[in-house]
């Protein structure tokens, strides 16, 4: 009996001390979730003195102002009383910023086609859009200017990759003019940019639009680009064919000359001699005459990157908008980089 009486007596303990336990864990647990939310690493300050929390590192949140950058800015636009100009960068990794009128409404001219390829590809993402879906050329959407479809007959069905690398990659308006209207219309789209935080993004008009109705602001531009790369919007696959489109765009002679001429360069193919300083960009322009723009996805030298956004308006066909753009992403470069 007495072995008996043994386990009893053990196993009576053993209830006593997991209920003890559990009491005490119980009462313990709001505790230890309290302190484990003030230690989280997304809450606890970066190590930097300027860079972002460890769960925010490449969100769209501007943290220290390069104010140097931006007087230099606001100096080069105003030599030019007659130009309204405006610019926005921020450094994704850590936050960085420089502006110049960020939030004023420009003409957007084609840099509109990079938030409309950031709706487009969100509705391909979402399952809403297919890849592969035909878009059919309407007399409605054929638009004049740049790109090629509009030569095609009437009827002709596009599918929606192509329609969308046309539109960056030779700034195809009829292409454009076609992911408007899959997208749901003008303002079907202009609700989905307010949703996105474009504020200033609006369309007003079909694709070529020479009167300058659709407008954006430099720092809609940057966001756009940055809603991508820091994975707030679009999964993996359709944030790679985000890049690989941008990637395509022919046009080169506004921000990529820029930050090359900020690094002593000069080139006819500045993409390529941008990548011999460690910078790659992916950029889509803007460009009606009476207003110029360029937005850039930047990788820098530091393996950093940072989007960056140049609007202008002035006279028709004025040289000074488009050397203004070029200034103003030289600055970037020379103040980001430095030359060799």
């Amino acid at each position: 009996m007495a072995p008996l009486r043994l386990v009893l007596r053990l196993a009576v303990m053993g209830i006593g001390l997991g209920v003890i336990t559990g009491t005490s864990l119980k009462l313990l647990a709001p505790r230890l979730a309290q302190g484990a939310a003030t230690t989280s690493p997304e809450t606890q300050p970066s190590s930097s003195g300027f860079g972002p929390a460890a769960g925010t590192v490449g969100r769209f949140e501007p943290r220290q102002e390069i104010t140097a950058l931006s007087n230099r800015w606001s100096s080069l636009a105003a030599a030019h009383k007659d130009l309204s100009a405006s610019g926005y960068l921020l450094v994704l990794d850590d936050g960085r910023f420089a502006q110049m009128q960020p939030d004023l409404p420009l003409p957007a001219a084609s840099s509109i086609k990079t938030p409309i390829l950031l709706v487009g590809l969100d509705a391909f993402n979402a399952g809403r859009l297919r890849w592969n879906e035909p878009l059919p050329l309407t007399k409605e959407v054929v638009g004049g200017g740049a790109g090629w479809m509009a030569s095609r007959p009437v009827g002709t069905r596009f599918p929606f990759f192509e329609a969308a690398t046309e539109m960056i990659r030779v700034s195809d308006n009829s292409a454009t003019n076609l992911l408007i209207k899959r997208l749901g219309g003008k303002l079907s789209l202009n609700a989905q940019f307010a949703a996105l935080g474009l504020g200033a993004t609006v369309v007003n008009n079909w694709l070529p639009d020479l009167k300058g109705t659709n407008t954006t602001s430099a720092r809609d531009l940057a966001r756009a680009i940055a809603l991508v790369d820091t994975g707030e919007k679009l999964g993996p696959r359709a944030r790679d064919l985000f890049r690989e489109i941008m990637a395509s765009s022919r046009t080169n002679t506004l921000i990529p000359l820029g930050l090359l001429q900020g690094l002593g360069g000069d080139s006819a193919d500045p993409d390529s001699e941008l990548r011999s300083f460690g910078i790659t960009t992916y950029n889509k322009t803007g460009d009606i005459g009476i207003a110029y723009a360029d937005a850039a996805l930047v990788q820098l030298p530091t393996g950093q990157r940072a989007v960056m956004a140049f609007m202008v308006k002035g006279p028709f066909n004025d040289p000074r908008s488009t050397d203004l753009i070029r200034a103003m992403a030289a600055a970037v470069s020379s103040t980001l980089v430095g030359r060799r």
